[in-house]
């Protein structure tokens, strides 16, 4: 009898574990959700992943502006592969010269290879070179934090002068006439900038020298060139000052724009202030021209349009990889991964996490290459 009881005691308590554990997961599947099985949505997406012979372990530095991008398409790939992806995001800069150095399988630039990276590309890509990759569009926000201000409207020689140390409060004349409705505070202007070489700083200063010119007196590039004004480290370090800092404005991909930081409204001289989102960045890259030559698919933006709702501050980040040369341990990897990020589930991603899918008929460029990559 005593036996009997212990055994339907344990029976008793295997139940309310299994079904504990049925009550866990559920509450599990909830938190984790966003409308739907996101589990069931995960696993299906990872099922379309061709791996091939991706194995082993993929190291990638560059772009900070794509980082939330991949690490979404990275959980995907490795949950289909199980290939482990460590992607640093430490800028464009420091992306190149990784790539350069034969330390990292690919990098991510916000900007173009330059000749002489290309050149210096051929010591590590044996019998070819570095080429870009268009993987990833977005609009370059310009974030800020003034206390009362919900919305914000500047053009480009406003934004110039703001960067450039030449308006340095927020109730200044010229965001006044710009603002009219707005009630800007007596307020010092507190901006920031880029610390290291960044490809996004590069794509910001482009539509400043391409729509201010004037107000904007330097020939552009990674490095930050005006005076004054302060820096942090990586599109999540200026968000991170911004966020914290009253007065506050700086540049940065518009994924890393949110809690309380508000993205300013462009006047391009179009019908109405455009607003920074993936919308109105896919129609400004709609309009890029591919100026790369052989199986480099490097951009040509439009950073003056003024059509109606483009929104002109827009970057593309690319996909540094060889065409020829690259390491035998890694490209299957790399190859497998490119070729993910470039299909149809990959470039899905890319608009859940607030940046903008590459127009169809470039991206189908880009597949092709990533295949034709050995």
């Amino acid at each position: 009898m005593k036996l009997q009881r212990m055994n339907r005691r344990a029976l008793t308590l295997g139940a309310l574990a299994v079904s504990g554990a049925l009550a866990l997961t559920a509450c599990g599947s909830d938190d984790t959700s966003s409308g739907g099985d996101s589990s069931a949505s995960s696993t299906a997406a990872a099922g379309n992943i061709k791996c091939d012979d991706a194995k082993g372990q993929l190291l990638a530095d560059g772009s900070s502006a794509q980082k939330n991008a991949i690490d979404a398409w990275v959980k995907q790939f490795t949950l289909a592969c199980g290939v482990q992806i460590n992607y640093k995001g430490s800028g464009s800069g420091a992306g190149i010269t990784a790539f350069n150095q034969g330390q990292v399988a690919f990098a991510g630039s916000d900007s173009a290879l330059k000749p002489e990276e290309v050149t210096a590309s051929k010591k590590v890509c044996t019998g070819g070179q570095g080429i870009d990759l268009p993987m990833v569009g977005g609009p370059i926000a310009i974030g800020f934090n003034v206390p009362g201000v919900e919305k914000l409207v500047l053009d480009a020689p406003t934004v110039a002068k703001i960067f450039n140390g030449k308006i340095t409060n927020w109730n200044d004349a010229a965001i006044k006439k710009l603002n009219p409705d707005a009630k800007l505070p007596d307020l010092k202007i507190q901006a920031f900038h880029r610390s290291e070489d960044s490809g996004t700083t590069d794509n910001f200063t482009k539509y400043l020298i391409a729509s201010a010119k004037s107000d904007w007196p330097y020939s552009g590039g990674k490095a930050w060139q005006a005076k004054g004004g302060q820096s942090a480290s990586g599109s999540s370090g200026v968000a991170q000052q911004v966020k914290q800092t009253s007065g506050a404005i700086g540049y940065m991909e518009l994924s890393y724009a949110k809690d309380g930081i508000t993205p300013v409204s462009i006047d391009t001289g179009a019908s109405a202030p455009v607003d920074a989102t993936v919308e109105n960045a896919t129609k400004a890259i709609a309009d890029a021209k591919v100026v790369g030559t052989g199986k480099d698919l490097s951009l040509q933006l439009n950073y003056a349009t003024k059509a109606d709702g483009a929104y002109p501050i827009t970057l593309v980040t690319y996909e540094i990889a060889c065409d020829k040369g690259n390491k035998a341990d890694t490209l299957p990897a790399t190859k497998a991964f490119l070729r993910y990020i470039a299909s149809e589930d990959g470039q899905k991603v890319l608009s859940d996490n607030d940046y903008a899918p590459i127009p169809d008929d470039i991206i189908a460029k880009v597949r092709t290459t990533i295949d034709g990559l050995s």
